[in-house]
């Protein structure tokens, strides 16, 4: 039976979970909160992948005290020997007498925690927020169950739609509050995606620069099919202990390829897709594998037309500017060849936020909101 104050304790145990936002990948964000007679005795949350999880964290705290008591976790506690040994045995280590959890852990070998708890005498409630959890944990639930990442599509645009100028002039399009955020959102990426049109046209380094300390750089990742993508280009030589992945073609020269991994960047040959742009799928496949959860594609216009295409874009953040380009500058999104306006691509759960003058809409692609993913 769950009660007011499951939902209660599992709102705690959310918060907490939260905290690990951009740290615990490939490992789901998860909180865990410890009650006894009323009382809190005990919180934790996973901190980042290796180390102890939320429950080990939150039992640890209530130490003597989690005899007997509840604890409430926002995602079903592992029953598995990964890096950590499974938290089901070190809640009956404890001497835990109620499990009240969240969501169903969806991974093929962490999963049935829940089942093994109650085989063992505990009294075991599932489902309580689970909705919150999934959502807190969407890009996780996409890649163990689907094999891929979660991609998010961010651009920075002006209010008609434009990327760059004519002459492919965009810095600085948005304000310095927008592009702080951006920063935010790549630390929280396990890896970030563009196109070789805009290695050419602006150089980037992609990597995380954050007020009074560097941030996580993600991992790098050009899409070019040819590889036209210089050897000194940044995003293959600055000080970043990130890699560098470069997704070409099957008909990409030799010679380039060597240049290329001579300089630091790791080359993986793919697919053409019948449009003749790259396999994006066997990309997302090929990071998956490689453990990335989130994957944000910062573009340019071709590559994000191309994954709307294929509908493999989850989410958008789209920051927009208070400036009109005109119709001759550089789209946000390039064709997406719709017969009909019922194809377009529609966001739910929408989000809007100032950025200083600029406007933050985000929000999830329809078809992805109500699954696993």
């Amino acid at each position: 039976m769950v009660t007011s104050s499951d939902s209660e304790y599992m709102r705690m145990a959310l918060a907490l979970a939260r905290k690990g936002l951009g740290k615990t990948s490939p490992n789901p964000c998860v909180g865990a909160v410890v009650v006894r007679g009323g009382e809190v005795v005990g919180k934790g949350w996973h901190r980042r992948a290796g180390e102890p999880h939320a429950e080990v964290n939150a039992l640890r705290d209530a130490g003597p005290r989690a005899a007997g008591a509840t604890i409430y976790v926002s995602l079903e506690p592992c029953n598995h020997q990964g890096r950590t040994p499974p938290c089901t045995e070190a809640i009956l280590a404890a001497g835990i007498s109620r499990v009240v959890f969240a969501l169903d852990d969806p991974h093929s070998q962490a999963g049935g925690g829940g089942a093994y708890l109650a085989s063992r005498g505990v009294e075991v409630c599932g489902g309580v927020l689970a909705e919150e959890s999934r959502r807190l944990n969407r890009p996780f639930v996409k890649r163990v169950t689907t094999g891929r990442p979660w991609v998010l599509l961010k651009a920075a645009v002006s209010l008609d739609g434009r990327l760059a100028t004519a002459g492919g002039l965009s810095k600085w399009i948005t304000g310095a509050e927008s592009r702080r955020l951006v920063h935010r959102l790549r630390c929280q990426s396990d890896a970030i995606l563009v196109g070789v049109d805009t290695v050419l046209a602006d150089d980037p380094s992609l990597t995380t620069r954050l007020p009074g300390r560097r941030g996580r750089d993600p991992l790098r990742v050009v899409l070019d099919t040819n590889l036209r993508t210089p050897p000194t280009a940044r995003v293959i030589n600055p000080a970043s202990a990130a890699a560098t992945w470069i997704f070409c073609g099957p008909g990409a020269s030799a010679q380039r390829t060597r240049r290329l991994r001579e300089a630091g960047a790791e080359v993986y040959q793919v697919g053409l897709a019948a449009g003749g742009g790259l396999d994006l799928a066997e990309v997302l496949d090929r990071l998956g594998t490689a453990g990335v959860t989130t994957l944000l594609a910062e573009g340019g216009g071709r590559v994000h037309g191309a994954f709307l295409r294929e509908s493999l874009v989850d989410e958008v953040a789209f920051f927009i500017a208070p400036l009109l380009i005109g119709g001759d500058g550089i789209a946000a999104v390039g064709p997406l060849a719709l017969a009909d306006l019922a194809q377009a691509p529609r966001l739910t759960e929408i989000s809007r936020r100032r950025c200083g003058t600029d406007m933050l809409v985000r929000g999830i692609l329809a078809q992805h909101s109500g699954s696993a993913s």
